[in-house]
């Protein structure tokens, strides 16, 4: 049985939407909310009682529009250097807390449903877990990582690799958990993906 109160589910909302006209992704509309209050609600009713929610561009307008009770803001002051600083802000944001493991996930990513992020949770084992939700096979988000890895996740994430690198090194570790039934894994990059957004 998996004691989600050891899960803390991190939100990577820190980019500032270079290819959106520097419009940052958090405030995005959708459903008539904040895109980061969508997401919290996602890790909410996945499961997660504890999020943190990794903030960047625009920090200060975020703060003021979106409803985050609960949540753990975490400032990062070097979002501009891509999602690798955000990965390392959120996870050093854990440090004493008793997580055992995080779940992470993206804020532009509104196609995956609590559904998904619930099944990636059900596969955590302990603190040496690594879980990919997977479209078709291929490794996507969320991710469930472990607290023994966050040291070699944080070490390896730079630029907009995020864990890419770590998770290539460790792939025979990582549970795939299938989620192409129940999620669209499309990401809001660009002025032609805000059909996306409702």
């Amino acid at each position: 049985m998996t004691d989600k109160h050891h899960i803390t589910g991190l939100l990577l909302a820190a980019g500032g939407g270079r290819r959106l006209g520097g419009r940052p992704k958090a405030l995005l509309e959708h459903r008539g909310r904040p895109l980061v209050e969508h997401a919290v609600g996602v890790l909410r009713a996945a499961g997660c009682d504890r999020i943190h929610v990794v903030l960047g561009a625009a920090a200060d307008a975020v703060r003021e529009r979106a409803e985050l009770p609960g949540c753990v803001l975490v400032d990062n002051p070097d979002w501009a250097q891509g999602m690798g600083s955000s990965l390392r802000a959120g996870l050093a944001s854990l440090t004493g807390t008793g997580a055992r493991a995080a779940l992470v996930s993206l804020v532009d990513q509104p196609g995956i449903g609590p559904v998904a992020v619930a099944r990636v949770l059900a596969a955590y084992r302990d603190e040496s877990s690594l879980v990919s939700a997977a479209y078709e096979g291929v490794r996507g988000h969320p991710v469930l990582f472990g607290a023994a890895h966050w040291t070699g996740i944080a070490a390896s994430a730079t630029g907009d690799r995020g864990a890419r690198s770590y998770l290539k090194a460790h792939e025979d570790a990582i549970t795939l958990v299938e989620c192409a039934d129940v999620a669209r894994a499309y990401d809001i990059d660009t002025e032609a993906d805000l059909v996306h957004l409702e």
